[in-house]
C-alpha cells in the first residue's frame, strides 16, 4: 500500500502564492510519475503537472510560467509551487503517483483564490 498525504492549502488572494506538499509513504517501490490535479465545484478533475523519476515535468497550459512542481526523492515528497494565483485556480488540489500500472491518490487539499 501507498499513503499520500498532501499539505499547504488554503485561501489566498489573488496573485499571492501557495506550496503544497505531498509525503508519500509505506510500499514506494516502483513509484515512477508523481503530480497534481485538481477538482473545482460543478468540472471535472484535470492534471496540473506531472514530474517523472529523473525529473521531466509536464504542465497544463493553464498554469504554464506560474506553478512549478518539483520532487525530493530523498523525501519521497513532491511539491507544487504556486504563483501569481487567480480566483480560477481555486479547487481541491489532488496527489497522485504512478506505482508500476496503478494510480494512487491523496485525500485532496482545498486552495482557495479570492478575487
Amino acid at each position: 500500500q501507498v499513503q499520500l498525504v498532501e499539505s499547504g492549502g488554503g485561501l489566498v488572494q489573488a496573485g499571492g502564492s501557495l506550496r503544497l506538499s505531498c509525503a508519500v509513504s509505506g510500499d514506494i517501490v516502483g513509484i515512477n510519475a508523481m503530480g497534481w490535479h485538481r477538482q473545482a465545484p460543478g468540472k471535472q478533475r484535470e492534471l496540473v503537472a506531472t514530474i517523472t523519476s529523473g525529473g521531466i515535468t509536464n504542465d497544463a497550459d493553464s498554469v504554464k510560467g506560474r506553478f512549478t512542481i518539483s520532487r525530493d526523492n530523498a523525501k519521497n515528497t513532491v511539491y507544487l509551487q504556486m504563483n501569481s494565483l487567480k480566483p480560477e485556480d481555486t479547487a481541491v488540489y489532488y496527489c497522485n503517483v504512478l506505482k508500476w500500472s496503478y494510480y494512487y491518490w491523496g485525500q485532496g487539499t482545498q486552495v482557495t483564490v479570492s478575487s
